[in-house]
């Protein structure tokens, strides 16, 4: 039987080595399906370890395998960076010009590292079979997980349940946040082009107006959420316009209008993709112009299964205490864990990674992003801890 306080030990005898982990990648970050050096540095830690491992998932994902059991968890992490300058003044600043890891990837590497260094150790009275999944390419379609998916991942032997953790740091360091249920939405991007005829702008009559067709094509699919599905959580927002040519006299032949779709509803999602080509088309054709409407389908939403969330929530409370669980709401940002969670039973928590005394307050995604180290004293136990304490429901005997 492995105890709570023996995982914590281990997490403490592996600290030092969790935080140079983070530093290390921290320093050398790399795109998105262009991990190839990241992968080579986490099998190295895994070869020092005799951990066995296989490599080459979805070119650069990391798949390691502790234990022997007939019923399999896995762990999962991502380790790809963003294309962002990071402007921190630290010893282990970004050495990658113009990539960084701004979302806490190299947060979330290091720590699943410290967990398979806890679980090799615990290998021999694990109750579970254990997946460690290091995957590439959760900032960029079609997302990591779903080629993982593909590629059999969650097979030989069959995974029962998913966890992963994702940096927080709105929440101060020590504190771990959980959501059951949908936790994060769908996320698409939506590409329109308005063409008509361009010309002098002070002669509109010899034109097909295109400014003024994407001016109506804008708030009109603003209005569809509370048009046509007034009780879903939705957000439809544009974040571009450019015209192709044009200028103050100047009618141009093509408006370029980019946005997102997000949502919580498989099928609302479905029927708002019909509804934005139709409104959009409609107007165009009002008007006498044309539209292409492409939108591009990304990561459904992440759903954390409600009885294997109240468990991890239990599991949590457990190793960090009662007083640093929170309960989160839902966010409309996109992850591609989501994949999982629509495949087996799966639980996406939040590590609290902030202290406002030190002046760590950057969000993720900005140049100044960073995490209080202090999260590694625990990150790494409480996986190994989670992993220990809950039971997969179904009996891959009987299957």
């Amino acid at each position: 039987m492995i105890s709570i306080n023996r995982i914590k030990e281990l997490n403490a005898k592996y600290y030092n080595h969790i935080v140079e982990f983070r530093k290390h990648l921290h320093a050398h970050p790399e795109l998105s399906f262009e991990e190839k050096n990241t992968a080579a540095y986490i099998q190295s830690i895994l070869d020092k370890d005799n951990i066995s491992y296989s490599a080459g998932w979805a070119e650069n994902g990391v798949v390691a395998q502790i234990g022997n059991g007939m019923r399999c968890v896995a762990l999962r992490a991502d380790i790809d960076a963003l294309p962002i300058q990071e402007a921190n003044d630290v010893p282990y600043k970004s050495q990658n010009e113009g990539v960084m890891h701004a979302c806490g990837h190299d947060v979330h590497t290091a720590s699943l590292l410290g967990t398979c260094l806890i679980i090799k150790e615990l290998e021999d009275d694990l109750p579970t079979s254990v997946k460690i999944i290091f995957q590439p390419g959760e900032e960029k379609l079609p997302g990591g997980a779903s080629l993982l998916i593909k590629e059999g991942v969650l097979k030989n032997p069959d995974v029962e349940i998913v966890l992963g953790q994702h940096v927080h740091p709105a929440m101060e360091v020590g504190k771990i946040g959980v959501c059951p249920g949908p936790f994060m939405a769908s996320a698409d991007e939506i590409y329109i082009t308005v063409k008509g005829k361009g010309g002098h702008a002070a002669m509109p009559e010899h034109c097909i107006d295109t400014i003024m067709v994407a001016t109506e094509i804008i708030p009109a699919l603003h209005k569809i959420p509370s048009r046509y599905a007034p009780k879903e959580a939705t957000v439809l927002s544009i974040g571009k316009i450019n015209s192709i040519g044009g200028a103050t006299n100047i009618i141009p032949d093509e408006v370029k209008i980019e946005g997102t779709f997000r949502a919580y509803n498989e099928e609302w999602r479905k029927k708002a993709h019909r509804l934005i080509e139709q409104v959009a088309k409609g107007i165009a054709k009002a008007h006498s112009a044309t539209c292409e409407v492409n939108i591009v389908k990304g990561y459904p939403f992440l759903n954390n299964d409600p009885e294997l969330t109240s468990k991890v929530k239990e599991g949590v409370a457990q190793f960090v205490g009662q007083e640093n669980v929170f309960d989160l709401p839902k966010r409309m940002t996109g992850e591609d864990f989501a994949y999982y969670s629509h495949e087996v039973p799966s639980c996406f928590y939040r590590l609290g990674t902030g202290n406002a005394a030190k002046n760590i307050t950057s969000q993720i995604h900005t140049s100044t992003f960073d995490v209080d180290e202090e999260v590694f004293r625990f990150s790494s136990g409480l996986m190994a801890w989670l992993t220990v304490m809950l039971r997969p429901q179904r009996n891959l005997e009987k299957v």
